[in-house]
C-alpha cells in the first residue's frame, strides 16, 4: 500500500467550509434517479424515495451526495434533457433543503446550471466537458466545483474505445489536455477535480493500472475523485468457478478495499453506492498515512541528528 503521499491533497475552490478540513478522503454517496441504473435498478427513482435515500447515505457517513438522472452504464440510451431535468431538480432541492452538500451528475450544461441555481455545490461531469460545449461556461460562471472525468464517448460506444498504448500515461495526458481546455474556456484551475473514469472506455484490465498508479494523477496537482463502486471490473475479479461476474450488490466489500487503497494513495474523494464500509475505510487509510508520515519524520530527524 502506498504510504508516502500527502494525506491532505489539494482542495477544490468552492467546497463548503465544513468539507475543507476533514483530515481524510471524502466519501460521496450515489443517488441514482434513474429507472435503469446498473447498481440498484431504479429503487430510488421517485423523488421522495431519492431524497430519503440521500439522507440515509449521509447518516451512514457520506460527506456529500451525487444526484444523477441519466444512466451511464454501458450501452445505456440517452434520455431527453427535459426528462433529466424533471428527475434531478426535485431531488437536489429536497436534499439541499435538508442541509446536504449536493453534487449533480450530468453531462448537460442546462441541467448543471439549473442544479447549481438550486443549491448544488459540485458538477460531476463524466464527459469532462466534451459532451456539451456549454458546460465550461456554466462551470466558469457559477464557480461550482467541477469534476472532469476521463471520457472517450457516450455509453453506447465507450467499450469500443478501450484502446491504450499505456493507460496510465494516456489518461494522464488526456486529462491534462482537458484541464487546459477548461481553463482556456474560463474555468479556474482551482475549481477542477480530476477523475480517471474507471469503467468508462475501460471495460476490464485497463482499470487496475490506473488504481495502482493513482499517484500519477494526484501528481497533476488537482484533487482526484475515484469512482470504482460496484463496477464491472470488480465483478469479474470476484467471479466464481463458472466465470460469471458477481452481481453489483455483491461488490461492496471489494469497493471498500479499493476505497482504502485509493485513500492511502491520496484520493480526495471516493464515490460509492454503499457508504458505511467506505466511511470506515477512509478513516483507516488516514490513520495509516498519518502513522507512516510520523515515522518518516522521526527517521529523517534521527538521520540528521
Amino acid at each position: 500500500m502506498p504510504v508516502t503521499v500527502d494525506p491532505h491533497p489539494a482542495l477544490p475552490a468552492g467546497l463548503p467550509e465544513r468539507l475543507r478540513s476533514p483530515g481524510r478522503t471524502l466519501v460521496m454517496g450515489v443517488v441514482n434517479v434513474t429507472p435503469d441504473s446498473f447498481s440498484d435498478g431504479g429503487r430510488w427513482f421517485e423523488p421522495v424515495a431519492a431524497v430519503r435515500h440521500g439522507l440515509d447515505l449521509l447518516a451512514d457517513g457520506a460527506d456529500l451526495v451525487d444526484v444523477g438522472g441519466e444512466s451511464t452504464r454501458p450501452h445505456a440510451a440517452r434520455v431527453p434533457v427535459d426528462e433529466e431535468v424533471a428527475r434531478v431538480l426535485p431531488v437536489v432541492e429536497g436534499l439541499v433543503a435538508e442541509g446536504a452538500v449536493v453534487s449533480v451528475d450530468t453531462t448537460r450544461a442546462v441541467v448543471a446550471r439549473a442544479a447549481v441555481e438550486r443549491g448544488a455545490a459540485l458538477i460531476n461531469d463524466v464527459s469532462g466537458g466534451l459532451a456539451d460545449p456549454g458546460m465550461a461556461q456554466v462551470a466558469a460562471e457559477t464557480g461550482a466545483v467541477y469534476v472532469a472525468m476521463h471520457w472517450r464517448g457516450h455509453a453506447d460506444v465507450m467499450d469500443s474505445r478501450d484502446d491504450y498504448d499505456d493507460v496510465v500515461a494516456d489518461v494522464r495526458r488526456e486529462l491534462t489536455e482537458r484541464m487546459a481546455s477548461l481553463v482556456s474556456a474560463g474555468v479556474r484551475e482551482e475549481q477542477i477535480v480530476l477523475d480517471p473514469g474507471l469503467g468508462f472506455a475501460k471495460s476490464g484490465a485497463s482499470n487496475w493500472p490506473l488504481l495502482a498508479h493513482l499517484d500519477s494523477l494526484v501528481g497533476l496537482g488537482r484533487p482526484v475523485l475515484v469512482g470504482a463502486s460496484r463496477k464491472r471490473f470488480l465483478g469479474h475479479l470476484l467471479a466464481g468457478a463458472d466465470g460469471e461476474p458477481v452481481p453489483p450488490i455483491e461488490r461492496d466489500r471489494a469497493t471498500a478495499a479499493v476505497t482504502a487503497l485509493a485513500a492511502a494513495a491520496g484520493a480526495w474523494c471516493v464515490r460509492v453506492h454503499e457508504v458505511s464500509g467506505s466511511a470506515d475505510a477512509v478513516r483507516v487509510a488516514a490513520a495509516w498515512t498519518r502513522a507512516a508520515a510520523a515515522r518518516s519524520v522521526r527517521d529523517e530527524r534521527d538521520m540528521t541528528a
